[in-house]
């Protein structure tokens, strides 16, 4: 049987000439308020949530892209195969991956409205683009909380923080500095967002990048 992979393929290792490759961690940019942990943990971003950074060894990945085949989604080492599997996860991220599938429009109607509804504020224009928040937003408006805030105020601070680990974190855009609205309208109702599989589209999102 022939070989699924194919040397004369492009590959971004061609593109390496075998330097090191910098690369920076996404995160959210701060830890969330105490009082804000109940609520992730009710929306299963509990463990999600303490994700913090760390220092990358960048020879280290840089020899794993090299050994990256888009054919297979293997790394392929003189040891074996290995690839990054929904169990990898579930176990780093605490994610659920069973569930309804992460699915959203791609344009919001009116996300003026749909922010105010759920986060409680509305970004002004400069600040709202193309259906999309821009984490410096959410960290000037939900990072510092009051220290009489209301049941509302911190279900839209908490809200506002999944926002931000979707974005930074999980699923991340090429800029690494806004979210999609698209994800907004599944925080609606804190306790039914486990019933969505998180770590699917955490993964999916990862081997369309890989």
């Amino acid at each position: 049987m022939a070989s699924l992979i194919n040397k004369k393929l492009p590959h971004i290792c061609d593109t390496v000439n075998n330097t090191v490759i910098y690369c920076y961690l996404l995160t959210t940019g701060y830890s969330p308020d105490a009082r804000l942990m109940p609520y992730l943990e009710l929306a299963g971003f509990g463990s999600a949530a303490l994700t913090r950074m760390f220092d990358l060894q960048y020879d280290l990945i840089s020899a794993l892209v090299e050994c990256w085949r888009p054919e297979t989604h293997t790394f392929h080492l003189p040891c074996g195969e290995c690839t990054v599997t929904l169990e990898d996860v579930a176990l780093q991220f605490g994610l659920p991956i069973d569930g309804y599938a992460v699915t959203g429009v791609s344009a919001i109607a009116e996300p003026a409205a749909l922010c105010y509804s759920l986060l409680g504020a509305s970004p002004g224009d400069a600040e709202l683009t193309y259906s999309e928040l821009k984490f410096t937003w959410l960290k000037a408006n939900f990072q510092h909380l009051s220290d009489n805030a209301t049941e509302e105020e911190l279900v839209c601070a908490a809200r506002a923080y999944i926002m931000h680990i979707i974005g930074g974190v999980l699923m991340p855009n090429s800029n690494n500095n806004k979210v999609h609205l698209q994800y907004l309208p599944l925080l609606a109702d804190l306790r039914s967002v486990r019933s969505y599989s998180w770590g699917s589209a955490a993964l999916a999102m990862l081997y369309r990048e890989l």
